[in-house]
């Protein structure tokens, strides 16, 4: 009895694992849920350009979904005199100021959202660096 128990035992096993990886899999599961409901987009009140006199231009390291460029997107237009745009294909932010920008709370801002600026262009003026997470 005891030799047929192991093997039953173990195939039970297996069984389970096989199932739980295909489950798993069939939900996705990926960096941060992209088959979770999508964060709500924080509206931005003025969306009129000429309010915006500083333009800055990110490369965002991390992202790999829609939602994570959501993410970005709403950590950097809650900042005060922000309207930002991401771009998940290209890993790039758009970011209208309406004050010269303070380029480390801008970096700030998407580090702490859980990605990093590789490179930043302000008013045509590029950095690189790196944040590591």
């Amino acid at each position: 009895m005891d030799k047929i128990m192991v093997p039953v035992i173990l195939l039970a096993l297996i069984a389970v694992t096989v199932y739980l990886i295909v489950r798993k899999t069939r939900r996705g599961g990926g960096c941060c849920g992209e088959h979770e409901e999508a964060e709500k987009r924080i509206p931005v009140n003025d969306k009129n350009k000429s309010h915006y006199a500083y333009r800055a231009e990110m490369k965002i390291a991390g992202m790999t979904c829609e939602n994570c460029a959501r993410r970005v997107e709403n950590a950097l237009n809650s900042l005060d005199g922000v309207w930002a745009k991401v771009d998940i294909g290209s890993r790039k932010a758009i970011v209208r100021l309406k004050a010269p920008p303070d380029e480390r709370n801008i970096k700030t801002t998407v580090l702490n959202a859980g990605y990093a600026v590789t490179e930043i262009t302000i008013d045509g003026e590029r950095t690189k660096e790196k944040f590591y997470l």
